[in-house]
């Protein structure tokens, strides 16, 4: 397994070469985004036995919308069957690094418990942990930077886990390790690429509702926001949330080389 140690520069242009693969075909990959959430989100309206099942089939839908891009960056025809069709190359590993990203999720945020007596972990789990004062008063801000700290090392590990179990055949301990490593490895560009996804996810974003609402301040506020900003925005999100998976793909493909790809 070959790993790739890039510049920092790189991790900038995983964004942009994301973008162009979104280009080549807008409405499918925002088509396979909407199917991936709301299949995630059906899935957590049942109780308990829900939220186990998103968190196992994550993994392969996300090796699915990886292969989306991959066909898109390849000029390959891609549709809605593409992204369940992750979860046939080898499904055992990836429901158990569902199952291991769940515990150790629970994990952390169990240890957080040692830090607020678990309102952080009452807070994610239902939503009713914390009240609207301890949240203002920012009671939550460490154990919420004690979670970030512990799970940084996990994500590293999980990053590219999928798609190395799905498209090169690796076990658990080799998709995490090797996934840990290239992450390692590349952590300047990861840092740079971090940078760029909180000023195209977030800045740009903020910014264009903020102009959208200065501009149409003086128009009948209801029915600007319901036919002009709330629809504008929606397509801003998709088109974000669309580029952002593709540049998943450019991660990894920059990293690990389509050469590797089998």
């Amino acid at each position: 397994m070959q790993v790739q140690t890039l510049p920092a520069a790189a991790g900038w242009a995983w964004l942009g070469t994301g973008f162009a693969i979104f280009r080549r075909n807008p409405p499918l990959l925002a088509m396979l985004v909407v199917t991936y959430w709301l299949t995630i989100l059906l899935l957590n309206v049942l109780p308990v036995i829900g939220a186990v099942a998103a968190s196992l089939i994550i993994p392969g839908l996300s090796v699915g919308l990886m292969q989306a891009a991959r066909d898109l960056d390849r000029g390959q025809k891609a549709g809605l069957q593409t992204l369940f069709s992750g979860l046939q190359r080898n499904p055992r590993t990836l429901i158990a690094l569902g199952a291991l990203y769940l515990c150790c999720t629970l994990g952390v945020l169990g240890l957080s418990a040692l830090i607020d007596g678990g309102q952080l972990l009452s807070f994610m789990i239902s939503g009713k942990g914390a009240d609207k004062e301890t949240v203002e008063s920012g009671e939550l801000v460490l154990p919420s930077l004690f979670v970030m700290t512990l799970m940084l090392p996990v994500l590293m590990a999980y990053w590219f886990a999928p798609v190395l179990a799905a498209w090169h055949g690796l076990s658990v301990g080799k998709s995490l390790f090797f996934s840990f490593v290239a992450c390692w490895l590349n952590w300047r560009a990861f840092l740079f690429y971090s940078a760029a996804l909180v000023v195209f996810a977030g800045v740009v974003p903020g910014l264009v509702f903020g102009i959208l609402v200065a501009v149409l301040a003086g128009a009948e506020g209801g029915f600007m926001t319901a036919f002009v900003i709330t629809p504008l925005m929606m397509v801003i999100a998709l088109m974000i949330f669309s580029t952002v998976y593709a540049s998943f793909y450019a991660s990894y493909r920059d990293i690990f080389g389509p050469s590797e790809i089998v």
